[in-house]
């Protein structure tokens, strides 16, 4: 099978034997550019926080951190003193934020009760993250050879990306953590390090499950090359996954009765940056009874039949980016709900890629562009104005829902927008492929054939 062979140091060339560029730290080019990055996202992070997410990620801070489960919705506005937390929901995320959020909680709030004090606080490990991004994606160009002008541009286009900005500083959510677990975890598994890599991506789905179809494709790649690699990577993998996931409730003595009634709350959501909208715009609003909520499951089919497309193997460590895009690209274009932060999970690999010219550099624009223009067209940015401006936010939104028909019909012509770029990067990256494994790393790792 091409690609699934490995070479040994003894069959490798000399050449082959070093990596072209040894793996080192990527270094500052700028720290004047890295100071006005982190000033930005702190002045975002102070004053913007979404009118929903933020809310739902403070209750569950807050239930968390005295004690109770955060799947249970309560009414917390006389704990934060603001109308907006009367009627809350459940947090929709599995245990290893909400419990972050706790800890957050009694390091912020709990001691300074001020809710501009606590969103900050919610904020920071995903500032974190987005400059993390910017370093490991610049520190992977830099063993793969790029030049450094390129490894600097991806370095600046991730720590000023507007995408990531908007939805990581100002909106609060924490998808930006979910891509830099994804992209540590494939490049530890490309290195032979499969149980740290198994064991950061089920952090990254445990976390938030959008990164789930990546195990498909490392399943793929490792199966290619050895089965015990396979039945090792399982054996960190699931454990895992099953600890961040079980124990909490078991430990913490939190119910999972809210979550069994409602096992399907997420199959049965449509809307936003999925083709649901298009149907929407065209024929009014879904039933909410019934059997329509189906529709919800057409990513498993969707899903099957990019998998089977995996089958002649995986080669490069491009090649294994370029399936990962492409599987996680399949399951988003095919969900009933696709909210615009989800997208930021590709925008690292997809920027590596391109790059690498292994993709061409539109791609990573029409990625994060789009969603950027749907959100503006969903009124995301009005709902910001929650923390600092509820007066304003209040009002704008009320203006907004005026313009209604015409809001609606540019969110559907977005979206047909996003399934073109969406489905062409898809066929891009499945065309693309690595016909030949990585002679060098591959020599230096070991991998077994």
């Amino acid at each position: 099978m091409p690609g699934s062979a490995a070479v040994t140091p003894a069959a490798a060339s000399p050449e082959a034997v070093q990596p072209r560029t040894p793996w080192r730290r990527f270094r500052t080019p700028d720290r004047r550019l890295l100071t006005a990055s982190v000033a930005l996202q702190l002045a975002l992070a102070t004053l913007f926080g979404h009118s929903y997410d933020t809310r739902v990620f403070m209750a569950a801070g807050y239930l968390v951190g005295t004690g109770r489960s955060p799947y249970t919705p309560q009414d917390l506005s006389a704990v934060f003193h603001h109308p907006l937390f009367d009627v809350m929901t459940s947090v929709g995320y599995p245990p290893p934020w909400p419990l972050v959020t706790g800890a957050l909680y009694r390091l912020s709030y709990a001691v300074v009760p001020d809710l501009l004090v606590y969103d900050l606080a919610l904020k920071v490990p995903v500032i974190a993250a987005t400059i993390g991004l910017a370093y490991l994606v610049a520190a992977v160009l830099q063993f793969r050879g790029a030049p450094p002008a390129a490894c600097r541009r991806a370095w600046l286009l991730l720590l000023f990306n507007p995408l990531l900005l908007f939805t990581g500083a100002a909106w609060g959510q924490i998808d930006a953590i979910v891509a830099l677990l994804a992209l540590a975890s494939l490049l530890l598994v490309w290195m032979g390090r499969d149980a740290s890599a198994a064991a950061l991506l089920a952090l990254a789905v445990c976390t938030k499950p959008t990164a789930w179809p990546i195990v498909i494709v490392v399943l793929v790649f490792l199966g290619g090359r050895s089965w015990r690699r396979v039945l090792r990577y399982a054996a960190t993998l699931v454990p895992v996954a099953l600890a961040l996931v079980v124990l909490p409730f078991l430990v913490l003595g939190w119910s999972p009765d809210p979550i069994l009634r409602h096992w399907n709350a997420q199959l049965s959501m449509s809307g936003t940056m999925s083709l649901t909208t298009v149907v929407r715009a065209l024929h009014g609003p879904l039933p909410t009874t019934g059997w329509w909520w189906l529709l919800g499951l057409a990513w498993i089919v969707a899903l099957a039949i990019a998998a089977v497309a995996l089958r002649r193997g995986i080669g490069d460590f491009e090649d294994l980016l370029r399936k990962s895009v492409a599987l996680v690209l399949v399951f988003f274009l095919t969900r009933a709900w696709l909210s615009e932060p989800n997208v930021v999970l590709v925008l690292p690999l997809v920027l590596i890629l391109s790059s690498l010219g292994t993709l061409p550099r539109g791609a990573f624009t029409a990625l994060w562009g789009i969603p950027l223009a749907f959100a503006a067209f969903n009124a995301a940015p009005l709902q910001l104005l929650f923390m600092a401006f509820p007066g304003a936010m209040a009002r704008a939104l009320a203006a907004f829902d005026e313009l209604r028909p015409v809001t609606l019909a540019m969110r559907a012509v977005l979206v047909v927008a996003w399934q073109v770029a969406g489905w062409w990067v898809v066929v891009t990256c499945f065309r693309r492929r690595g016909d030949h494994a990585d002679a060098e790393t591959e020599a230096i790792v070991g991998a077994t054939p």
